[in-house]
């Protein structure tokens, strides 16, 4: 009992010793230095101060746009919508959950759209780092490879209703249409493509769901739904198949 006391003290002795030195040594010891940071508004006193900073609000705002730019001018529209289908035919609900749909879309419009973005990195980018071209010919340059995989997935009666709708002159070529004009066309005719697909996809399914119903119905199991006994059956029928790589090729060839 006596040792156990003892030991207790101590315990309690060195622990109130180490908060000693502690406190003597930060006593001693010299303030550690932290950084500040200062932001401040100015007046711009020449008119490159002002560019500059257009320049800088431009770049941001078009940063916060880019999710909304990868959705409307790349292949992220089509394969998205395609997967969500397949999920709903399916039957699965969640899963595959939306946050891997999303990234499984983002890195198919990645694979996709390369050749573009080489391109763009090619015959803009590194000129302009070079210094060997401006801002506004890169800027043209850029737009270019973008708007020719646009127009090469875009039907011209989609074409044609946003040039109608703009009150624009009849076009004598691609050239002559705005791209403003072209992302909407782009748009519609990529969710109509989408949807094509989809139909396809639900088909097989469909065939499934009505064969297990009438499977049920016959031997006069009416109170089992016949989700839960078509749902196994899917997803065994899309595993054989091989089912992800061929929609995932069947994606991937349609922007071909």
């Amino acid at each position: 009992m006596i040792s156990r006391i003892l030991s207790r003290r101590s315990i309690v002795g060195l622990l109130a010793l180490s908060v000693l030195l502690l406190t003597v040594g930060f006593a001693i010891a010299e303030p550690l230095p932290f950084p500040s940071l200062n932001i401040g508004v100015g007046t711009a006193t020449k008119p490159n101060d002002i560019a500059v900073t257009i320049q800088i609000f431009i770049l941001m705002t078009v940063m916060s746009l880019a999710p909304g730019l990868l959705i409307m001018t790349t292949s992220f529209t089509r394969i998205s919508v395609v997967l969500s289908f397949l999920r709903t035919a399916m039957g699965t609900q969640a899963a595959p959950s939306n946050q891997v749909i999303l990234s499984l879309s983002m890195f198919l419009t990645f694979f996709i759209m390369t050749p573009v973005w080489e391109q763009i990195n090619k015959d803009a980018y590194q000129p302009w780092k070079a210094q060997k071209i401006s801002q506004e010919q890169a800027m043209e340059r850029a737009v270019r490879p973008v708007r020719v995989f646009m127009l090469s997935q875009t039907r011209e009666k989609d074409l044609a209703l946003f040039v109608s709708l703009s009150k624009l002159q009849r076009p004598n070529n691609a050239e002559d249409i705005p791209t403003l004009t072209v992302i909407p066309a782009f748009m519609i005719s990529e969710l109509r493509t989408a949807f094509q697909i989809g139909f396809l996809i639900y088909i097989p399914f469909i065939v499934v769901d009505m064969v297990v119903a009438s499977v049920l119905m016959s031997m006069g199991m009416m109170m089992l739904p016949p989700v839960m006994i078509s749902l196994p059956f899917k997803i065994l029928l899309f595993v054989l198949v091989d089912g992800w790589g061929l929609v995932i090729s069947s994606l991937v060839k349609s922007f071909g």
